[in-house]
């Protein structure tokens, strides 16, 4: 029981760290517990820790934490996940089908960084024409939005906090944006900056924790929260603090 424990322990937390909704993490973890045989499951799960206590009807009582220090969004992880915990659920898994089944989930390749790196600069030139920016906008905003990636990737070697990687990123985009109108490449540089910013705004962790409070899960929500709205304010505090040391005109 307990190696089967812990397999769920390991679903659960690979679930959670690509993005899965709380309540999703919990609901499928005492679901695989309980056709593991428990009698009784008490699952508290927030956005950085999980504690699982299983009970056995052999008496024995089983509980595990796990720290979880980082959080992403993986589609495709969380598919396979999805669908390994409904074959536990429906007992057509071994554990040693579910420990190679975990590893290869596991082992799924990130999308490659030059793909991002395009996905950016599409993304940034495209909302730089939504805005009412001309071609030659969302071209500058496509330069800069390969060079934002490019940030966005040293601040992930350089330390874990996501939002140091966007107040970071803030500033190098504002620095560019009001560069391009010195240069004469642009006539303002508000085009530049919105468009590169929108692909920084916290939309799916606002959702998320929206989603956690109307489910119940308060504390989660709660979390998930503050963490949007200070990766906001960074992006806030990054470009008025270029426009303030700079003095750019606002």
């Amino acid at each position: 029981m307990e190696k089967r424990f812990g397999c769920a322990m390991d679903i659960g937390e690979l679930m959670l760290v690509s993005g899965a909704e709380i309540r999703r993490v919990e609901e499928s973890v005492s679901r695989m517990c309980y056709a593991f045989g428990a009698t009784r499951v008490d699952v508290f799960i927030i956005t950085s820790s999980m504690v699982v206590t299983v009970h056995t009807e052999d008496g024995a009582v089983y509980t595990q934490t796990r720290r979880v220090t980082s959080l992403t969004t993986d589609y495709e992880k969380l598919h396979r996940l999805n669908a390994l915990s409904r074959k536990i659920c429906e007992g057509s898994v071994s554990v040693q089908e579910i420990e190679e089944t975990v590893s290869t989930i596991r082992q799924i390749k990130k999308v490659p960084l030059w793909l991002e790196i395009i996905c950016y600069a599409m993304i940034a030139g495209a909302f730089a024409i939504f805005f009412g920016g001309t071609l030659v906008d969302a071209a500058a905003a496509m330069v800069v939005g390969i060079v934002v990636r490019l940030c966005l990737f040293v601040a992930e070697l350089v330390i874990t906090n996501k939002i140091f990687g966007k107040f970071f990123s803030t500033i190098v985009i504002t620095v560019l944006a009001f560069l391009s109108v010195k240069l004469g490449w642009v006539a303002t540089p508000d085009n530049i900056i919105i468009g590169n910013i929108m692909a920084l705004i916290p939309g799916i962790g606002l959702t998320n924790a929206i989603r956690d409070l109307f489910t119940g899960d308060s504390i989660a929500g709660l979390l998930r929260s503050i963490e949007a709205v200070l990766a906001a304010l960074a992006i806030a505090a990054g470009y008025f603090l270029v426009v303030l040391l700079g003095g750019f005109a606002v």
